[in-house]
């Protein structure tokens, strides 16, 4: 009944939310109307867009096909580009669909793209664990510890093993918080501390990741995107990644605690760090400022 009230309160605690009077069939003309003829109107779009839940927007999707007979992100991929239309698609895509690519892609791409692993395995929740794995084997036919296990090694995958054993995982969630106290106490240091100190590379990462998680998902999410922003370039994937996915969740905590970590709030670094359409999007996502 506690983990059904907690997932309840985070589910209310997002920027995006469902819209009141909501009409598939209108809001599909709007954005075939956006697409069609010369030029495209990208405002309409991400307007759009962003006004509706992930639930809604795979009814426009739905709807888009019956009415006109074609599927709406093949036309928005052909319409948009850039990073613009990386996170217009990212939107279109339901949750669990986006983790499971997510993976995939890191796993079966050009290399291992361990921080995606570490993100997703360390800070969803036992039963959205649980439904990945299910929807990896569906969507793909492998199992998806076992692409993991074949693509990494020594005690990274080991670590990355047992974040897949969903009872394992929510051992850890009940228990990590006092257990951190315990040895604060024991030791005299932050167990963030002892990583840093005692362990490198993607096996740290994880580590860092499973102990903020533990204490904070949207504390671990503010830094996320503190460093996904800061210094030259930005990292645009992992930006995406985070607001897409985070944005019907628990986007009003992770501002809370971005503004408590740093000088900034998060929706001024965006705005200072990006630009055109992608810029407005993910304003828009991020749902005001905290200045």
């Amino acid at each position: 009944m506690l983990l059904c009230s907690l997932f309840l309160w985070q589910a209310s605690r997002g920027t995006v939310k469902a819209s009141g009077n909501f009409n598939a069939s209108a809001d599909a003309e709007v954005l075939h109307k956006a697409m069609k003829g010369l030029g495209t109107d990208e405002d309409t779009i991400l307007q759009l867009l962003t006004a509706r839940s992930n639930a809604q927007r795979q009814q426009i999707k739905a709807t888009y096909k019956t009415l006109f007979g074609k599927d709406l992100v093949s036309d928005l991929k052909g319409e948009l580009g850039g990073k613009f239309e990386t996170l217009i698609v990212a939107l279109m895509t339901p949750p669990i669909t986006y983790d499971v690519t997510s993976l995939r892609n890191a796993i079966k791409g050009a290399g291992t793209d361990e921080k995606v692993l570490v993100e997703i395995l360390a800070s969803r929740t036992p039963q959205q664990v649980k439904d990945i794995i299910a929807a990896y084997r569906q969507e793909y036919d492998d199992d998806l510890e076992e692409d993991v296990s074949g693509d990494t090694s020594g005690h990274f995958k080991r670590l990355l093993v047992i974040l897949l054993q969903v009872h394992v995982t929510l051992v850890i969630v009940n228990l990590c918080v006092s257990v951190f106290d315990a040895y604060m106490k024991l030791s005299g240091y932050e167990m963030e501390e002892s990583i840093q100190r005692e362990t490198s590379g993607s096996l740290r990462d994880l580590l860092l990741a499973v102990v903020k998680c533990a204490r904070s998902v949207p504390g671990y999410f503010a830094e996320t995107l503190y460093y996904s922003m800061k210094g030259a370039g930005t990292d645009d994937n992992t930006l995406i990644r985070v607001m897409a996915s985070r944005s019907e969740v628990d986007m009003l905590d992770i501002r809370a605690e971005f503004r408590k970590k740093f000088a900034c709030s998060l929706y001024s670094m965006i705005k200072g760090d990006t630009g055109g359409d992608f810029r407005k999007t993910l304003l828009l996502l991020c749902g005001g400022d905290d200045a």
